[in-house]
This record gives C-alpha cells, structure tokens and sequence, in this order.
C-alpha cells in the first residue's frame, strides 16, 4: 500500500466533511489492490423536531492504471425520508482544487436548499456561485440538473437579511457566522425582533427569488406577503403611536395657550369694549 496515498485520501476525506470513520475500511481496501473500491455509510440526520432522514453514502474509489495510487472519485448520497421506500440521490464528483461539495452541502442541496461555492473555470478562473438543484430535470446519469447563480445574477444575502428584524445581525460576529451558515446551505435558528417581543424562526438563502425563506419554529413555512404585513402593520402602529403623541402635544399647548394670563387679559379687553 502506498502511504504517502493513503494519508492524502485520508485528508480528503475529512475535507469532504466525511469525518475520520473510514480510515480502517480505506486501508483495508488499498491492501487488497483491487482496481476499484466502495465503502458504504448509514446515518440518521434529523431535519426538523420530529422528522428524520436516512442517509446512505457511496464512496467511489479507482486505481490508477499506471501506478498504485487509488483516486477519491466521486460519492452517491441517498436520502431517504420514509422507511421501506427508495430514497432520492445524486452523485457528487471530487474536485482537485478543493472546490468540491462537502457531505453536509450535499444533503442541503438535496434538501431543497442553495450553497455558495468558489468554483472554477476550466481554464482555472476563479468565480462564486450558488448552487441548487433543479428537480424537475435529470442527466443521462440519472443526476438531477445543479443550476448556477452567478454573482452577475444579482442576489445579494447580506441586503435580503437587513430587510428583516433580526437579531442576529446587530452583532458583527453573530451576523458573519449567520451570513456563513447559510451560504453552506443550512436552514438556520434566528430570533425576529417585533418591537420588544423575540420569535424564534429559521430562515434560508433562495438565490433564484433574490430572498431568504422564513420558516416557523415548526418549521412552516411562512409566506412572504405574511411577513411583509406583519412588518408594515408594525409600520402602521409605529406610525399611529406617533400621530397620536403628537396630537396630544398639539392639544396641551392649545390648552395651555388659552390658559396663559396674556389670552385671560385679551378677553379681558375685549369684553370692556
């Protein structure tokens, strides 16, 4: 076996957020010299307080013709979400420039959801993306069709969450770490402000609608003209609390102006003529 291989796949593995689990089954694996290889994974991951999906992982490994080393080629991730029935899956390809989807990214997108990477172009050009699966279209492979929103596309995360009354973006480290998470795809726990009352939500980047998806504590979605009414309600109330307090400041100075001693003596005056 070569070492100096074994010790890179390792990394690699790791990069890919696939942990330190599969390091005994590699090894065994590489002994045996076969041109090609898997090891298989279970997991349970819940995706909400009540729900859970089983998640089973294929690593693909290959032999080079020419040498001993063994190449991480790709991965297949099957979701499943009900028990006794198939799964949803896709086949994610390693990238040599370490622009590849890490495991957690992976069942994010396969949830649904979109994730930023740096990506390349053939010619080795740098460029950001997001990331998001169109399940509606599928390749000859059977993989479902990964869109791309470039950064020409014009969504821009930071301005979709200042739209909203989080708290989370009054702290630079709590913003920065949000911002973080949910470029990786994650739904994320935040607190919404209403006045001096905290509601906890969890919110998501959608890229494709220039806009975060909020979700309930339950994880219901809740409909984007709900949210913009409650924030122009909370508008109206503001404004009303304003009207009406500068009413009652117009009202005591009429009050107090007909009471002062000059209006007393110009009634006064008035009555003598």
């Amino acid at each position: 076996m070569n070492q100096k291989n074994f010790e890179y796949l390792k990394h690699q593995l790791k990069y890919s957020g696939m942990g330190e689990t599969f390091d005994g089954e590699l090894k065994q694996n590489m002994n045996k010299g076969d041109n090609d290889f898997k090891i298989l994974r279970s997991g349970i991951i819940n995706n909400s307080a009540v729900n859970k999906d089983i998640v089973n992982v294929e690593l693909n490994f290959k032999k080079s013709e020419q040498t001993d080393m063994y190449f991480f080629n790709s991965y297949k991730v099957n979701v499943q979400k009900e028990e006794n029935k198939p799964g949803m899956q896709q086949t994610f390809y390693i990238n040599k420039d370490n622009s590849s989807i890490t495991m957690k990214e992976a069942y994010n997108l396969m949830e649904g959801r979109a994730v930023h990477k740096e990506l390349k172009t053939r010619e080795g050009e740098g460029y950001d993306a997001w990331l998001k699966l169109d399940f509606k279209q599928t390749d000859n492979a059977g993989n479902f069709k990964m869109n791309q929103f470039h950064k020409n596309y014009g969504y821009d995360l930071e301005a979709s969450l200042s739209k909203h009354a989080i708290k989370e973006l009054l702290t630079p480290e709590y913003k920065n770490d949000l911002m973080n998470s949910l470029k990786k795809g994650n739904l994320q726990s935040v607190t919404f402000l209403e006045g001096k009352v905290e509601s906890k939500m969890f919110v998501e980047a959608n890229p494709q609608f220039k806009t975060i998806t909020i979700y309930d504590e339950n994880h219901k979605r809740i409909n984007q003209r709900e949210t913009n009414d409650q924030q122009k309600s909370e508008s109206e109330k503001t404004s009303k609390k304003q009207s009406n307090k500068d009413k009652t400041e117009t009202t005591a100075d009429d009050s107090s102006e007909k009471n002062s001693p000059t209006k007393k003596k110009r009634r006064k005056q008035s009555n003598s003529m």
